[in-house]
C-alpha cells in the first residue's frame, strides 16, 4: 500500500515494465513528490541505498495525461495499470487491487491541472500573439518523449520528407539489454509458512541496512539473502523471542515502518515497506509465539520451564533427592536402635 513518509511524499513498491513491450516487470521503489512535481523510482528505498544514489527513472507530472486500469490491455499482468505520458505508456503492477486503486487515484489527483479563466483583456492579448502562427503554418512533425537515465528526452520520430523507417532499429538498440525479473518464486516449503516477504534489516556489526527475504514458520523466523536462496543467513527460534513491537526509536533512526524483535541475545530492527505491512508482521510473529507456547504461558514461564528441563539441573535435583532419601533412612534406623535399647535395658531408678 502507498504511504506518506516524513516529507509528505507518497511512497511504496511497484513493479514496472521499464523496457516498453518487453513483458518483464521489475520491482522498484516509487516516490510521488507533488512539491517537486515528479514521479521517481529507485532500485530500493533510498534510505537503504548509498548516500547520493541516483534514481532508476523519473517522470515529470506535467507529462502525464492519464492514469487508468490496464487489466484489459495486459490480461496476463495481475493488478496492472498504465501511465500515459506523451508517446510512451508505462505499465505498472500493484501488490493487490486496493493498492492499484490507491496508486491510480493518487497519480490522477497529483496530475490534475486546473486552468484559470482569462479576463477579456488577457483573452484579446493572447489572440493577438497567436495571429503570426496562423499566418504562416508550419509542416507538422511528430515527436516522442522517452525517459532515459531519469531524464526526459524528446526525439523526432519523422524527418521532413522521410518516413522514419529507422525507428524500429533505434528501438531495438535501446532495448537490447534484458534483466531478470525481481521475483522468481521460492520452491515449496517443507514446513507451514505463516508469512513471507522482503524487509530491510539492520546488521549486527556494521549497523548497515540490507534488504532480506523473511520467512515466518511455526517454530522459527528466518531471513535469506533473496527469495531464491535455500539456506537462511540466520534462523531465530520463536522460543527465544521475548516480544515483538513497533520500534520506539524509529524517530532517532530516521526509519519509517520500523519494528523490533527482542530475543535473549539480541534485538533485531526490521523495516517493512508500509505501515500495514509492519503491523501485519507484528501480528503474525506474535500470533506464532502464542500458538507455540499455548494460551496463558508467558515468556518468563517458558524460560523457567526450559531452565528446569536442563540436563544439568535435572542431575542436580536428582542428587538432592537421593541425599534426602538417605537421611530419611538414617533417621529411621536411629529410631529403631533407640527402641531396642529401651526394651533391653532395665529402667534406671534415681537414688534419693
Amino acid at each position: 500500500m502507498p504511504y506518506v513518509d516524513r516529507q509528505n511524499r507518497i511512497c511504496g513498491f511497484l513493479d514496472i515494465e521499464e523496457n516498453e513491450s518487453s513483458g518483464k516487470f521489475l520491482r522498484r521503489y516509487f516516490i510521488l513528490d507533488t512539491q517537486q512535481g515528479s514521479l521517481v523510482w529507485f532500485m530500493d528505498n533510498p534510505q537503504n541505498l548509498p548516500i547520493g544514489a541516483d534514481c532508476v527513472g523519473s517522470l515529470k507530472l506535467t507529462y502525464i495525461s492519464k492514469v487508468s486500469d490496464a487489466t484489459k490491455l495486459r490480461p496476463k499482468a495481475e493488478f496492472c495499470f498504465v501511465i500515459n505520458a506523451g508517446m510512451r505508456k508505462f505499465f505498472l503492477q500493484a501488490n493487490d487491487q486496493q493498492d492499484l486503486v490507491d496508486w491510480v487515484n493518487a497519480l490522477n489527483k497529483a496530475t490534475k491541472i486546473t486552468v484559470p479563466k482569462l479576463s477579456d483583456g488577457q483573452q484579446n492579448s493572447e489572440n493577438q500573439k497567436a495571429l503570426p502562427d496562423v499566418a504562416g503554418p508550419k509542416k507538422q512533425v511528430s515527436y516522442k518523449t522517452e525517459i532515459i537515465g531519469g531524464v526526459p528526452i524528446v526525439t523526432q520520430t519523422q524527418q521532413e520528407g522521410g518516413d522514419g523507417a529507422d525507428r524500429a532499429e533505434r528501438d531495438a538498440m535501446q532495448r537490447s539489454h534484458s534483466q531478470l525479473p525481481y521475483f522468481l518464486g521460492r520452491p515449496a516449503q517443507e514446513h507451514t509458512v505463516i508469512k513471507s516477504g522482503y524487509c530491510v534489516k539492520q546488521g549486527a556489526v556494521m549497523r548497515n541496512w540490507k534488504r532480506r527475504y523473511f520467512l515466518l514458520e511455526e517454530n522459527s523466523m528466518s531471513y535469506f539473502k533473496s527469495d531464491l536462496e535455500k539456506e537462511p543467513l540466520r534462523m531465530i527460534p520463536l522460543k527465544e523471542v521475548h516480544k515483538v513491537q513497533e520500534c520506539k526509536q524509529s524517530d532517532i533512526m530516521m526509519r519509517d515502518n520500523l519494528f523490533e524483535v527482542v530475543t535473549t541475545s539480541r534485538t533485531f530492527y526490521i523495516q517493512a515497506d508500509s505501515p500495514e505491512e509492519m503491523h501485519s508482521w507484528i501480528k503474525a510473529v506474535s500470533g506464532a509465539i502464542v500458538a507455540q507456547r499455548g494460551p496463558g504461558r508467558s515468556a518468563a514461564t517458558m524460560r523457567q520451564a526450559r531452565r528446569l528441563s536442563n540436563p544439568c539441573i535435572q542431575r542436580y535435583t536428582s542428587r538432592i533427592g537421593e541425599c534426602s532419601s538417605t537421611l530419611l533412612q538414617l533417621c529411621t534406623c536411629l529410631r529403631c536402635v533407640t527402641s531396642c535399647l529401651s526394651l533391653l535395658l532395665p529402667p534406671v531408678r534415681c537414688l534419693d
